[in-house]
């Protein structure tokens, strides 16, 4: 069983992860649908960040797996050589 602070920290993961989720569907599938003039376009980026964001995150999850692969990678090949 989880602990209580990992239920916490799991708690506020999905709260934040929720709160993204809604705040880009509002700003990528509502917006567009509400008058440019309106208010509520003050509290969104403009829509050329809705595609740059994601893209860039998605960058970098790859540049980080597959910096984690090649240092599991490397650290196997040298405990490899040691048994030898």
């Amino acid at each position: 069983m989880a602990k209580g602070t990992d239920q916490v920290v799991g708690l506020g993961l999905v709260a934040l992860s929720l709160i993204i989720f809604t705040y880009y569907t509002a700003w990528v599938i509502l917006l567009p649908f509400i008058d440019s003039q309106h208010v509520i376009h003050k509290y969104f980026l403009p829509r050329a960040y809705a595609i740059a964001i994601p893209l860039a995150a998605g960058l970098l999850l790859l540049l980080f797996v597959g910096i984690f692969i090649t240092y599991v990678m490397l650290r196997n090949q040298k405990d490899t050589k040691k048994a030898q």
